[in-house]
């Protein structure tokens, strides 16, 4: 009972936060996280991770959050984005 209740709890959070968005900005970011993942090798990595758990809408709203993590510290940093090289492990 509990897994379920977390389930859904963890879906439901997910709904209201992206609810409670600007609906034009929200369709902007969603059609913005379908292409993403084709232009950064890191965003695929998260497209790719939530997709083998099995559902596709769940991978664009991952790398969509992504996308809105980064624009806030790119805000927060007053710095200019730069895609970085994913760290390997020598």
């Amino acid at each position: 009972p509990l897994r379920g209740s977390k389930r859904i709890w963890r879906q439901r959070k997910s709904w209201s936060d992206i609810q409670k968005t600007n609906k034009h900005l929200q369709t902007v970011l969603v059609e913005a996280a379908k292409l993403a993942p084709h232009w950064n090798p890191q965003l695929a990595e998260i497209h790719e991770r939530e997709l083998r758990k099995g559902n596709k809408n769940r991978a664009t709203l991952a790398v969509a959050r992504k996308l809105v993590a980064y624009m806030l510290a790119v805000e927060k940093s007053k710095k200019d984005f730069e895609v970085t090289a994913p760290y390997q492990a020598a």
